[in-house]
């Protein structure tokens, strides 16, 4: 196999390819002064199994367009089979139509990542599980709650936990890992009166005495999730913990998570961290690279992927 990596998070591309111990192939993805993308591989990849690692993070439209234009430097280089590995898919939250004459841009990036000459997609912790059935070709959703239940049995082991999802929708999500770590659920139900804003109207479930694990896909402005854990803290929780896997924290959302009633974020590096975010004291990232990286070598070698999880 040949790991080709994008610009959108070199830290991880390159921990998968300590995994696996392959180094990633040479290639220069790289700007014209008109910020054009281009795509010059270095390495002869005639007949070769290549992954490519990019997740379509800020800046979103840039990185998506890097995945395109390499997926088709390799289509045109005749690789044998080309899977597009997002580990964050940016456009999964517009994945139905909310309003009349709005898009489905996620089943439109679904159609280019096809079109561009893609064989397979490998994603982590799609915001809604349908967009799997937006390609048309195989896709693997992996799931961090694997490596949440981890690192949640490391350091909360003996509390007495309480899993929560920060809104209805992500319920299944919640109830997977309260499945996983033994933990009862609650439910926070919220108002969402604009884009962006979020007011938290009650909590279903009894959580006093209880030290809450808040479970998400998502983290971006952050508004959501530090009125949950205010709105839990007053209902007589212990503590507050957020267990998020794709940490966009856009505009003040690390200023606001900070200040917040959360004891701590905990993140995953799908999307590469910055400074603000590794420098804030409330805020842990745990490494995707051993899943990831486990999983692209089962997919190399024909195994079961699904048996991760098992």
């Amino acid at each position: 196999m040949k790991l080709l990596a994008g610009n959108s998070n070199h830290p991880l591309a390159n921990q998968i390819g300590e995994y696996l111990k392959v180094p990633l192939t040479k290639a220069i993805v790289r700007r014209f002064a008109d910020m054009e993308v281009f795509v010059e591989i270095q390495e002869n990849v005639r007949g070769e199994d290549v992954f490519v690692i990019q997740s379509t993070s800020f800046p979103a439209n840039d990185h998506l367009m890097e995945l395109l234009i390499c997926i088709d430097a390799l289509r045109r280089s005749s690789a044998k089979r080309i899977t597009a590995v997002i580990p964050y898919f940016g456009y999964a939250r517009q994945d139905r139509k909310p309003g009349p004459r709005t898009p489905i841009s996620a089943k439109l990036v679904a159609n280019l990542i096809t079109q561009a000459g893609a064989g397979r997609v490998l994603t982590l912790d799609l915001h809604a599980g349908q967009i799997q059935g937006f390609f048309d070709i195989p896709t693997d959703n992996l799931y961090g709650a694997p490596i949440f239940e981890h690192d949640i049995k490391e350091h909360l082991d003996g509390e007495r936990l309480m899993v929560v999802s920060p809104d209805v929708g992500g319920v299944v999500r919640a109830r997977a890992l309260a499945r996983r770590i033994d933990a009862d659920l609650a439910i926070v139900d919220k108002r969402r009166e604009r884009a962006g804003e979020s007011e938290v109207m009650n909590i279903i479930g009894d959580v006093s005495g209880r030290v809450c694990v808040m479970v998400d896909d998502i983290v971006d402005s952050a508004g959501t999730l530090c009125n949950a854990a205010e709105a839990l803290m007053s209902k007589g929780a212990k503590a507050t913990y957020g267990y998020i896997t794709h940490g966009v924290l856009s505009g003040g959302a690390v200023a606001r998570v900070r200040g917040s009633a959360l004891k701590a974020l905990v993140i995953t590096d799908s999307i590469a961290p910055t400074e603000a975010v590794r420098g804030c004291p409330n805020i842990r990232i745990l490494p995707t690279a051993p899943l990831l990286g486990e999983a692209i070598r089962r997919i190399a070698e024909e195994r079961s992927v699904s048996s991760l999880f098992d």
